[in-house]
């Protein structure tokens, strides 16, 4: 892939200065991983920047007791910001990213994060807007737990997991951990939905059987 291929699949780096291009495209590595792999975990240590070129990172944080919620996810012409974060502060991970699908990447080396974030605005301004779109997306995540109605969330979320299939495959546990409740909860509220003919269940799987139904549920 040439440097303009992937630079320019990043809004906000096609405006770097030729020199900063150039850097990126000297020093930027592209690896691929498979579904599944953990790329960070809580305690690591960040030693490169991530841009996804293509598949989609989960971001999550597990609390002392275990129960796990989805932060946001990273998808392909975006970067993680938590790790951008992780870089501006010095800091180790605090959360998990882990691919959801086989992922593509480029991984910028630490030292180069810094030189760019110093010598470009550019870069910083990509860096900067990106974390604040997701600080919006993080508010949004804390306001929906605090404050949603479970059965609104759950329906949502479905919608958005079954993407444009009828089909989510997850345990009742992942899907509790995507809206940050219990599976009880979750597992209560899925027996609903079906009980009322929207979905269909079976183990691991969710069968979307009334997505008009389930449309009007996540309004409200």
């Amino acid at each position: 892939m040439t440097e303009a291929a992937w630079i320019d699949r990043f809004e906000g780096l096609s405006a770097l200065p030729a020199d900063a291009r150039t850097t990126l495209a000297e020093r930027g590595k592209i690896i691929r991983v498979p579904r599944g792999t953990v790329l960070f975990a809580p305690g690591m240590e960040p030693v490169n920047m991530l841009l996804l070129l293509d598949g989609t990172v989960r971001v999550q944080q597990a609390s002392d007791s275990g129960r796990e919620i989805v932060l946001f996810r990273v998808e392909a012409g975006e970067s993680c910001v938590l790790t951008s974060a992780c870089l501006l502060a010095h800091e180790d991970y605090t959360a998990e990213g882990v691919a959801e699908t086989d992922v593509s990447a480029v991984a910028i080396p630490r030292g180069v994060f810094d030189d760019l974030v110093g010598q470009s605005r550019a870069f910083r301004d990509f860096v900067f807007q990106a974390y604040a779109r997701r600080m919006t997306d993080l508010f949004r995540v804390i306001d929906e737990v605090a404050f949603g109605r479970i059965d609104m969330r759950l329906a949502e979320r479905l919608l958005t997991l079954a993407r444009d299939t009828d089909e989510v495959h997850a345990t009742h546990q992942q899907l509790a951990a995507e809206l940050g409740t219990a599976r009880e909860v979750i597992s209560r509220q899925l027996t609903e939905f079906q009980r009322r003919g929207w979905i269909a269940l079976s183990r691991g799987h969710v069968a979307l059987t009334d997505r008009a139904a389930l449309e009007a549920a996540a309004k409200g």
